[in-house]
């Protein structure tokens, strides 16, 4: 693996700030959400300029790190066609801008079919899954002319609610510019945590040939409601995810979510040790 943090998750005032911070803390790449990571100066569709794309190219260059992911975590799914429109083009922005960067993916998550992005039943819906994909394929399409890879993130309270529902995305719009981040733990809730190790099996299984990025993190059940942490601090059983990362993923980008500053090199020599003894 190619262990990784979500910059907005270190230490430092700026972009320099934290990339030198994630350096020093033993990372190897970063996932960037623009807007998360930088204050000082406008990140609007306008200003994401090649002049932009290659200052940050070099600021990752100085620090040895690689950009795994440049997140873009917006509803695709958004009824409002004026909002949607403007969602879809910010899309197409990142996805120019990651050529310019020689990013990894572009990632985004699955939405909702309401504007506030908040989980509904409706959700799980075939008429959602269809919105989601209609939406999305003019996306991937974009990602395929410049040469990116856009990855989806299936979260259990979104419209890609499991891995099947991932599959028949990725078999409805059939481009190899389409892949997954997998997130284990954001396929949990309280409802199926307890069988966490066959969720993550059925997702290999289903998604694994397509995977491109790894997130990791850590959860546990308190008070009957799920928790996310850092790696290391919860109930998670890795032995599976590791074992199909050490046989199937050579080098695949993995970063960690949820740490903090004082817990991240924690995090990240426990997963270590996983991998070791996977």
């Amino acid at each position: 693996m190619q262990l990784g943090i979500r910059l907005h998750d270190v230490a430092g005032a700026t972009l320099e700030e934290k990339l030198a911070n994630a350096k020093a803390q033993g990372f190897a790449c970063g996932h960037v959400a623009l807007s998360k990571v930088i204050s000082q100066y406008s990140v609007a569709d306008s200003a994401l300029t090649p002049g932009l794309a290659m200052y940050i190219k070099k600021q990752f260059s100085k620090y040895d790190l690689d950009i795994a992911v440049l997140g873009n975590y917006l509803n695709l799914a958004n009824p409002d066609p004026q909002k949607l429109a403007a969602i879809q083009k910010r899309y197409m922005t990142h996805i120019r801008f990651a050529a310019l960067l020689g990013c990894g993916v572009v990632g985004t998550e699955t939405g909702a079919p309401n504007e506030e992005y908040r989980y509904e039943p409706a959700c799980r819906s075939e008429e959602a899954l269809d919105t989601f994909i209609t939406n999305l394929k003019p996306v991937v399409r974009y990602a395929e002319n410049m040469g990116v890879i856009i990855a989806i993130e299936p979260v259990i309270r979104h419209i890609v609610y499991n891995p099947k529902r991932a599959r028949q995305v990725l078999d409805a719009i059939a481009s190899p510019n389409l892949q997954i981040i997998l997130d284990p733990v954001n396929l949990l809730d309280e409802s199926n945590a307890a069988d966490h190790r066959e969720i993550i099996q059925e997702a290999i299984e289903l998604l694994g040939e397509d995977v491109a990025v790894v997130h990791l993190k850590d959860f546990k059940v308190q008070d009957g409601k799920l928790l996310s942490m850092g790696a290391g601090m919860g109930e998670m059983d890795y032995t599976g995810l590791m074992r199909f990362i050490k046989k199937e993923k050579p080098y695949i980008h993995a970063t960690l979510e949820d740490t903090k500053p004082d817990n991240a090199v924690a995090a990240r020599l426990f997963i270590q040790k996983q991998w070791e003894q996977a």
